[in-house]
């Protein structure tokens, strides 16, 4: 079997993405752990600095699910280190746990896509785009109760929907839950699907190869290894601001 060919930009993409997270997470302790004050972190530019990281990671995770072998092992892995994250979260930072994160979110896409993957082959990769992305908008503030169009609210849904953490998986968290990054399969998993038909639509029109270069290898070598620096990056973080405030205080 011929090996894929390796698309460089997409590791640097995915490097790129990776420093931003490592840089707003740092700020995140920096504020509400080490208690900097930083106004401007809980500003609207700081808000689209972290939506612009999750997009474009689930974006590009869903782009790059043909691209990679074994889907159900890596959807294993990278769903065992969501437990991993959670369960670390609760026993030693219970007040920052994390429960259904980034990385919970990834591991049960890139599962599902695995099911998925044979019948939305056959839809139109064009009209799956435009599916899945409007449904992503439309969805997108499901955890307050409402379906919004164009920023205004066109329904209300049903209470009886937001009952606990296990509804909360699926987007509809209930009164008592709570977790520091929580990213539910609604509507994220639409924007997942998203990034998998934009691979269709840039395989069928032969545009994959604008992906081969530039091969940046500081940048490729971080793109490749995203799910071992993200499970260190916080813990290395937290030590690296506990050292420096004790040296400085």
């Amino acid at each position: 079997m011929s090996e894929k060919p390796r698309f460089h930009a997409l590791d640097a993409i995915r490097g790129i993405t990776l420093l931003s997270m490592i840089a707003y997470h740092a700020m995140w302790d920096l504020v509400y752990l080490f208690g900097v004050r930083a106004d401007w972190y809980r500003s609207d530019a700081a808000h689209l600095w972290q939506q612009s990281i999750c997009w474009t990671f689930i974006l590009l995770s869903g782009f790059c699910h043909a691209l990679g072998r074994k889907p159900w092992k890596r959807g294993l892995i990278v769903f065992g280190a969501s437990v991993i994250v959670s369960a670390v979260t609760l026993v030693f930072l219970p007040q920052q746990r994390i429960l259904f994160g980034v990385l919970n979110l990834m591991g049960l896409s890139m599962l599902a896509m695995a099911l998925l993957a044979k019948p939305f082959s056959r839809v139109n990769p064009y009209l799956g785009l435009a599916v899945s992305f409007a449904l992503f908008l439309l969805t997108k503030t499901v955890q307050t109760g409402t379906l919004v169009v164009l920023g205004q609210p066109i329904a209300v849904l049903p209470e009886a929907l937001y009952a606990n953490d296990i509804t909360a998986l699926f987007g509809f968290p209930g009164p008592e839950f709570f977790s520091t990054d929580y990213f539910p399969l609604i509507p994220w998993f639409f924007l997942y699907v998203t990034g998998w038909f934009l691979y269709r639509i840039f395989a069928r029109r032969g545009w994959l190869n604008v992906f081969a270069k530039p091969n940046v290898p500081v940048l490729g070598f971080i793109g490749r290894h995203t799910l071992p620096i993200y499970m260190a990056h916080q813990p290395v973080i937290y030590a690296v601001l506990t050292v420096l405030f004790a040296v400085l205080k």
